[in-house]
């Protein structure tokens, strides 16, 4: 009988400390990634803001082709949407709420989860060793997750779980833009 109150008041003052411990954990998050792709910003950017191309290089497409697609509104344009929904990727919205020529902003929203982010695309045209133009793109992605105490300690693990995506991510846009200017 011991034994199963001390159990008990351990399996308690762990819960308090989980619990208690996730309102010190940080609320806010950033994920960001970047890559230099040998294309000008203009190239760049024609691919970034037509969210219906980005079926063609986002890696969450490739993993559920089944994935239905529904795009709104004129490409670059403020108010440009993206809903998806997935049995695989969830479901969710992408809404271009600023642009110009150097960067994209959306709302990126995750209503089945309850989270919202900022997405961020920021382009930044260098000259290559040979004069070619080149792209600095930098993918970022950042949102507050507020009270929420099981959120909090997910933040702690979103670096590793959305970066692999930008990073492929990425990695197919280099891939398909510079496909382009060859």
């Amino acid at each position: 009988m011991k034994f199963l109150k001390v159990a008990i008041i351990a399996l308690v003052v762990l819960v308090v400390v989980i619990w208690g411990g996730g309102y010190f954990l940080e609320p806010t998050y950033k994920v960001s990634r970047e890559i230099k792709i040998a294309a000008p910003a203009e190239k760049v950017m024609q691919e970034i803001s037509d969210f219906s191309r980005w079926q063609k290089w986002g890696v969450w497409f490739e993993r559920d082709p089944k994935m239905k697609i529904t795009i709104t509104g004129d490409a670059g344009m403020v108010g440009h949407s993206s809903k998806w929904s997935s049995e695989t990727q969830g479901n969710g919205q992408m809404i271009l709420t600023a642009i110009n020529n150097e960067e994209l902003t959306y709302d990126l929203l995750f209503p089945d989860m309850g989270m919202q982010s900022i997405g961020r695309m920021s382009l930044t045209e260098l000259r290559g060793e040979n004069g070619e133009a080149e792209t600095l793109v930098v993918w970022s992605d950042e949102g507050d997750v507020g009270t929420d105490i099981v959120s909090r300690y997910f933040v702690l693990f979103i670096d590793e779980l959305m970066g692999p995506d930008f990073e492929q991510g990425l990695t197919n846009l280099k891939v398909l833009t510079e496909k382009k200017e060859g």
